[in-house]
């Protein structure tokens, strides 16, 4: 069962002294965050109502309601950020990577199971799947030449295999 609540970002420090943070967001690209009106924080997923958002050199920086000035800023450095899955809305064909964990990876050839996906890396070029529990493990750069298929309903991912890899 998919998990209602994702990590989206970490409050990392205050922004000005109106009592705004910055973010640094977990997600594809910053401005995904400031779609969310409502944010969640740590693992109480206490609601947290986002006055406004915009991205500043890669992070994003929020207002949120009732933290007027630095000291209540301060008080949110750290802070782990969700999102409830139902206010999301992403495009066609994409998928959060809390998805992706534990999803059972196949070689598109034949369906021989290679593992599990464990980890996913985000590297500057591209993001790589982690794949342990098979023969050996694996690391599998997410990019269409590797990657034949991504069933998140159904569990499993198929990828293509060359051969070193």
């Amino acid at each position: 069962m998919p998990q209602q609540y994702l990590e989206v970002g970490k409050v990392t420090s205050t922004h000005g002294v109106m009592g705004e943070v910055r973010v640094q967001p977990w997600a594809d690209s910053p401005e995904f965050l400031c779609q969310f009106k409502t944010l969640y924080v740590d693992e109480a997923h206490w609601p947290i109502k986002v006055e406004r958002a915009r991205v500043h050199k890669n992070m994003v920086i929020m207002k949120f309601e009732g933290l007027t000035d630095v000291p209540g800023a301060l008080a949110m450095r750290n802070a782990i950020l969700y999102i409830d899955r139902k206010d999301a809305k992403l495009p066609e064909g994409a998928f959060f990577i809390a998805d992706l964990i534990g999803a059972e990876v196949r070689d598109a050839a034949d369906g021989h199971v290679l593992g599990k996906l464990t980890d996913v890396l985000n590297l500057p070029a591209n993001n790589v799947y982690v794949v342990k529990g098979g023969e050996r493990d694996m690391m599998i750069p997410a990019v269409p030449a590797f990657i034949a298929e991504t069933n998140v309903e159904e569990g499993y991912i198929r990828v293509n295999v060359i051969e070193g890899l």
